[in-house]
């Protein structure tokens, strides 16, 4: 079959979008650091149509893979042409889907392949905007805390190595100061990664890795380089070679890696660009003065209810979300997660109906044509569980209000890391804190009794901080753990309500 190609485009099938604008005369005024399915499935469509609205082709996207060649290498051969599959399923069950192929990806550098190509792009004169995708651990920072973590290897590597960086920190920073260095206009670094404050946290770390390397050139930073906080949502699955089989035949042309998603899109960002920016409203984005509320919305009723959900419904031997979710008691428990324990610690924001919110969030964790797998979201938990449930327990505790289904999702997740769910199959743990945790589990089990287990683990500070000394948050997981390991998911889902 005929590879997806930038000549291929008008045999495509009439019902397929693709680019209507000319890409040849595309410039890259974005680098993207993390150019993975996320990127490609939100970001990038909504800068589609930016371009097809507003006409300005000075913002097209070099793509950065901070590890692996498998992108490049699929979409080099195709002009940087992918396809994006939206699925959600119709009233009778039956799945549904509409493609669109996407054209503002330039190129696709591999940065431990050439490390200087990507300090140039970012120092070329025609970048104006860096993004990034780059997941929570791709940062180096301590997740309870935020800061940079200046002990760790690739970190003191890049401070080491300007020329050869490995990092986020490393790339952004050194290119900086080739731009300074050039007399060339600042950037906006933009995080859209699922961090508490993301702009805020990654100008923290940027500036505490330029400390480092200048004093001159982190004072430069913070002068003229912006970072906006932001928020984005929508539920990007793993790619299969089912999608891409279906996809193909569709088309009637070969797309190495299209990129699945839900129709349902939404980016909130703070206005403030160093250097100018896109018109992303035509595709949906809301630019604001503050992000946090939206950040806090999301990280809490979505992905807090969304790792709950994974880490439970893996445990039960439940693969997808959407199987998760047909389960009546895990339903009822998310549902109830989200009314009584997440939604009161959210800020009252105006034109929000948080029970329609919620609704809407149920109906799309049930969508059964994405087969979003739940070993998928529950990587990283090390890494994603400080912003998505140990935030609001903090809250609900300094405001001495139950804790009860927050602490069963903290439970699973400490079940979840003996990597074996209840059906006898084994799971990988997917965690750049993977031996330290294994190590602190295997030592906690030396403790004599439940509760002197989980106060030993949630000791654990890169995680936990203070946390793990409050005796009422040790005690709940306890409860929620014992039953976990002695009568599994159902069963304590059943007893989530009863009192300790």
């Amino acid at each position: 079959m005929e590879p997806l190609n930038p000549d291929a485009l008008p045999r495509l099938p009439a019902d397929v979008a693709r680019p209507r604008y000319g890409r040849d005369a595309l410039r890259a005024g974005i680098v993207h650091l993390g150019v993975g399915a996320f990127h490609r499935a939100h970001i990038a469509v909504v800068n589609e149509a930016a371009l097809h609205a507003g006409g300005d082709l000075h913002w097209g996207t070099v793509g950065v893979s901070l590890r692996a060649a498998d992108t490049r290498d699929a979409l080099q051969p195709q002009g940087g042409l992918y396809t994006l599959a939206l699925r959600d399923a119709a009233e009778d069950g039956t799945a549904r889907e509409a493609l669109q192929v996407v054209g503002n990806l330039l190129e696709v550098l591999v940065a431990p392949e050439d490390p200087q190509a990507v300090l140039e792009r970012i120092a070329h004169a025609d970048t104006r905007i860096v993004s990034l995708t780059i997941t929570e651990k791709g940062y180096h920072h301590d997740p309870a805390t935020g800061a940079l973590r200046l002990d760790a290897a690739d970190i003191a590597h890049d401070l080491a190595h300007p020329e050869t960086p490995r990092t986020m920190p490393g790339f952004v920073v050194h290119a900086l100061a080739l731009r300074r260095a050039r007399g060339l206009a600042p950037v906006t670094v933009m995080s859209c990664d699922n961090l508490p404050a993301n702009g805020d946290t990654t100008r923290g770390i940027v500036l505490a890795f330029a400390r480092q390397v200048d004093a001159g050139l982190r004072d430069w930073i913070e002068a003229h380089c912006t970072f906006p906080n932001s928020m984005v949502d929508r539920i990007v699955p793993r790619t299969t070679d089912g999608d891409r089989e279906r996809i193909a035949a569709r088309l009637g042309i070969e797309d190495a890696w299209p990129v699945i998603g839900e129709p349902f899109l939404e980016w909130v960002v703070e206005d403030r660009f160093a250097n100018g920016r896109p018109d992303w409203t035509a595709g949906g984005a809301r630019f604001v003065a503050h992000a946090q509320p939206y950040e806090k919305l999301k990280l809490r009723m979505v992905n807090g209810a969304h790792s709950a959900l994974a880490y439970l419904g893996a445990m039960a031997g439940l693969r997808t979300v959407d199987r998760a979710m047909a389960e009546p008691a895990l339903r009822s428990y998310i549902d109830a997660l989200m009314r009584e324990e997440i939604a009161p610690t959210l800020p009252a924001m105006p034109g929000l109906d948080l029970d329609s919110y919620r609704a809407r969030l149920l109906q799309r964790f049930s969508n059964s044509a994405l087969h979003h797998q739940t070993k998928q979201i529950a990587m990283d938990g090390s890494q994603k569980l400080p912003q998505r449930l140990l935030g609001t327990l903090r809250d609900r505790l300094a405001a001495g209000l139950p804790i009860d289904r927050l602490a069963l999702a903290v439970a699973a997740w400490m079940h979840y890391l003996r990597g074996t769910d209840e059906t006898g199959a084994t799971h990988d743990i997917q965690d750049p804190l993977a031996p330290a945790l294994a190590e602190r589990l295997a030592q906690a089990g030396a403790a004599s009794g439940m509760q002197d287990r989980v106060a030993f683990f949630t000791g654990f500070a890169p995680v936990f901080g203070e946390l793990g000394k409050e005796p009422r948050f040790v005690a709940a997981v306890a409860r929620h753990l014992s039953m976990l390991e002695t009568q599994g998911v159902r069963a304590a889902l059943a007893a989530t309500t009863a009192p300790a």
